[in-house]
């Protein structure tokens, strides 16, 4: 037997050079220079230390002659090997594996017997052992009998210590205590270890692969996606396919109440099936001349088909669509037919600068937004999408911290009188003074706090604050009317705090009449309260304060509630204002003016005052004015301005007076 290597030969002149032996392999998937190793601790000596550590100086002649007798007789394949790497001596066991006589091997090349210079680690190491600058070293080859039958060998290389009768007429040269040293030999082993090799792969199998849909695991969908990106393509290589990577990550919708229902045995048996139909539809769609998508349970009901070299997003979504058809096919398992569907996130992108973690979760994020979207579909990474999601996240986790810190302002938007156009009072709009963003509208982040629950926070600030700044302007213009403050309040602001006693401590704290604040709420919270949040807003309609409907006419509009709750004012949504205006020449839409006109009248019919929203040009107010609005809001009359701007209207108002 011998070995031969596609991998690097070593320099010329390098090892001395010698006949190939018949042909034997080397695996290729066994990490390059095999497993070259230096000390090896606790590990038991092989026969090949056996035999070196027997063969040390101070050894009886007939011992010597006992340890040649048994080197020749032993069934492990053994040679001697001197300092240039050329066989001294060989045993009939070497000879029968290499499939050449015992004789005929001395001075051949012992790397080339068993394919040592295959790649420059393993040749390194090698020569280390012989130069006698490394106590010894060892590899994996897989070698090759001449009948053809193969083998996994632990190939091991220890060093001889010379004996005096080595040193006899060897020329050797004088050591530290004036003797002399001969040149190194060292002794040559091959141990059979192809079952071993045979039971780890079994358990590497085992440990890499899913109990349930004997598909690749985590782990191994991990270690070969970590392999692809950490092996990108050589650069000037132009196949289309080189230097991309396609995901589609995928979730059963509803398999939870499969397991809920059914049991677990059923769970699992439509795992093992959706695995089944996964790896039909990778290897029908997606295969690819050096290498098929490899598909992998990640979890639960998660599953992975990880497209190598990929041809582009086209690929992955026809894919992502011939497994969603796939899926939708009924699935009969022990009786029970089950039908399933699946959300797909889809991400495909160079292999350069992308790593596992970043591929995952963009991978994750699509999928999210594939359930949010309705289920049941594809989706394909979206990075300015993504792009707001992560602002949307970054402003959710400063939230609470800026509150603290004082990133907010208010600014204030005057309320009109429609008949005179005098101001009687203004909103509080928050903005977010962001160190990153920049101002911020409460568009932007608004409904995150309500998500996060920290708009009650943020509402108390903005309800005390308001308060106070409405009774500074009262304090500072005492011969003015004084102007209401309204502020906006959010429906968890109601649930999950004491809504009443903020409002009874904030007024007392700043000294304003209970009758100039008045609390705006969304129709869609206000609707359909009952319990908790009706009981408060009483309370605070007895305690003096106004509730304010905000957009009216664009919620639930139950108009039998308005009758029932403790509502001063309907503020109607600006999208029945805006259709006062002319547009290209056109005349106003009749019918958004008959509706205005309808709600004002039932308004006034129900003792409550009417706001118009979003108030832009002299023809809307007029109009508004003359069906009977009370009171309008817009960019006609003013922005919302800084409280400074506030103070100087109502000094040129008392100027005027």
């Amino acid at each position: 037997m011998s070995a031969t290597s596609d991998g690097p030969r070593p320099p010329a002149g390098t090892a001395p050079s010698s006949p190939r032996p018949p042909v034997t392999e080397r695996h290729d998937s066994w990490p390059a220079g095999g497993t070259a190793e230096g000390a090896t601790g606790e590990r038991a000596p092989d026969a090949a230390e056996d035999l070196a550590e027997d063969a040390a100086p101070g050894a009886a002649a007939s011992g010597a002659h006992d340890y040649r007798a048994a080197f020749r007789a032993a069934t492990v394949p053994m040679a001697v090997v001197d300092h240039e790497g050329l066989v001294v001596t060989a045993n009939e066991a070497l000879a029968a594996l290499v499939g050449i006589a015992a004789p005929a091997l001395t001075a051949q090349s012992a790397s080339d017997l068993v394919d040592l210079a295959a790649d420059g680690r393993t040749w390194h190491a090698y020569r280390e052992v012989l130069h006698g600058r490394r106590s010894r070293f060892r590899c994996t080859r897989r070698l090759k009998h001449p009948d053809g039958r193969s083998m996994w060998a632990e190939i091991t290389v220890v060093p001889i210590p010379a004996t005096e009768a080595d040193s006899e007429g060897d020329g050797g040269t004088p050591d530290a205590d004036g003797g002399n040293r001969p040149p190194g030999r060292v002794l040559l082993s091959i141990a059979d270890v192809s079952d071993r090799r045979e039971l780890q792969k079994r358990l590497r199998h085992l440990q890499m692969h899913d109990p349930v849909t004997r598909l690749p695991n985590r782990t191994l969908f991990f270690e070969r996606l970590s392999a692809v990106l950490e092996n990108p393509p050589y650069q000037g290589d132009t196949h289309p396919g080189r230097g991309r990577i396609g995901l589609c990550y995928l979730d059963l919708d509803g398999f939870k109440a499969v397991n809920d229902t059914l049991g677990h045995r059923i769970g699992d048996r439509l795992l093992a099936a959706v695995a089944a139909r996964l790896t039909d539809c990778a290897e029908r769609e997606g295969p690819h001349p050096t290498s098929a998508p490899l598909v992998a349970r990640l979890g639960g009901d998660e599953f992975a088909i990880l497209v190598e070299e990929s041809t582009g997003t086209q690929q992955l979504t026809d894919l992502a669509r011939t497994v969603l058809a796939a899926l939708q096919k009924p699935f009969d398992l022990a009786g029970q037919r089950l039908s399933v569907s699946a959300s797909i996130g889809v991400v495909e992108r160079p292999v350069a600068g992308t790593s596992a973690t970043g591929l995952m979760q963009a991978a994750d994020t699509t999928l999210y937004w594939a359930k949010a979207d309705g289920k049941a579909r594809w989706t394909v990474f979206d990075p300015e999408r993504n792009a707001h999601r992560m602002t949307r996240q970054a402003l959710s986790s400063n939230l609470r911290p800026a509150v603290e810190r004082g990133e907010f302002t208010i600014e204030y938007q005057p309320l009109v009188g429609m008949a005179d156009g005098v101001v009687l009072g203004v909103e509080a709009l928050v903005r977010w003074n962001h160190p990153q963003f920049g101002m911020l509208s409460p568009n932007r982040f608004v409904a995150i706090a309500e998500e996060d629950g920290s708009i009650v926070q943020l509402g108390r600030w903005v309800l005390r604050a308001a308060c106070r700044q409405a009774r500074r302007w009262q304090l500072d213009h005492p011969a003015e009317p004084p102007l209401f403050i309204s502020v906006n309040v959010a429906v968890r602001q109601v649930w999950d705090s004491d809504l009443v006693t903020d409002v009874a401590e904030i007024l007392a704290e700043t000294g304003l009449d209970p009758a100039l604040l008045q609390l705006e709420l969304t129709e869609s919270a206000v609707m359909g309260s009952a319990g908790r949040p009706l009981q408060a807003l009483q309370a605070l309609s007895d305690m003096g304060v106004r509730i304010a409907i905000d957009d009216f006419g664009t919620g639930y509009s139950n108009l039998a509630y308005l009758s029932r709750l403790p509502v001063s004012v309907l503020k109607l949504d600006g999208a029945f204002v805006r259709g006062f205006r002319y547009e290209d020449g056109t005349h106003p839409s009749p019918a958004d003016e008959t509706i205005v006109e309808a709600m004002v009248q039932l308004a006034h019919r129900l003792g409550l005052t009417v706001t118009a929203e979003c108030v832009e040009t002299a023809g809307q107010a007029e109009r508004l004015r003359r069906i009977g609005c009370d009171t309008g809001q817009g960019w006609l009359y003013s922005r919302a301005v800084a409280p400074e701007r506030i103070a100087e209207l109502l000094g040129a108002r008392a100027l005027e007076a």
